[in-house]
């Protein structure tokens, strides 16, 4: 089973149809240490077609620069607005595609379950969660936008989980 190597690769995601937040995050024994971040914005002007093709095309980019061990996707959140809870699970399936393809492994984590995993609160609001992020991973300053953040605590809820699994 992937979690008990001793070293993993993973690819944390915040999904979004306009910004998908992404970090690479290494986990040696007990020492993590982040690779990368960055977002992926699609044209806010394209069809929704282009939007999923092109988050699908950049996180196969990403999957073949990093070789990550696992994919740690926010699971859907439940909305009012049914639309838009269709479109970011349209967003969720072309980057859980882009995975499979690739076979890797992929974990869904639950927005409440991820907020406990770095807050102990599975409240909290996505400024905690900016700022145990940086805490947790060493860093010099808050990493911008939120959605990074939140795509870093994907990633680390998948650490804290596969220590436990």
């Amino acid at each position: 089973i992937y979690s008990r190597r001793l070293q993993m690769r993973i690819l944390g995601v915040d999904p979004g149809i306009s910004i998908t937040g992404f970090s690479i995050i290494d986990s040696k024994k007990n020492r993590t240490s982040l690779l990368a971040y960055g977002t992926i914005r699609p044209k806010p002007k394209d069809s929704l077609p282009k939007r999923l093709n092109y988050l699908f095309e950049e996180v196969n980019k990403i999957l073949d620069q990093f070789s990550p061990d696992v994919l740690a996707i926010e699971d859907a959140f439940y909305s009012n607005n049914v639309k838009s809870a269709m479109i970011l699970g349209q967003a969720r399936g072309s980057i859980i595609l882009a995975a499979s393809q690739a076979d890797i492994l992929i974990y869904e984590f639950a927005p409440r379950k991820v907020k406990m995993s770095v807050c102990g609160n599975g409240a909290a609001s996505k400024e905690q969660v900016s700022y145990m992020v940086t805490k947790i991973l060493k860093l010099e300053k808050a990493p911008k936008p939120l959605d990074v953040s939140d795509a870093m605590a994907v990633g680390l809820c998948y650490i804290n989980q596969s220590r436990i699994l």
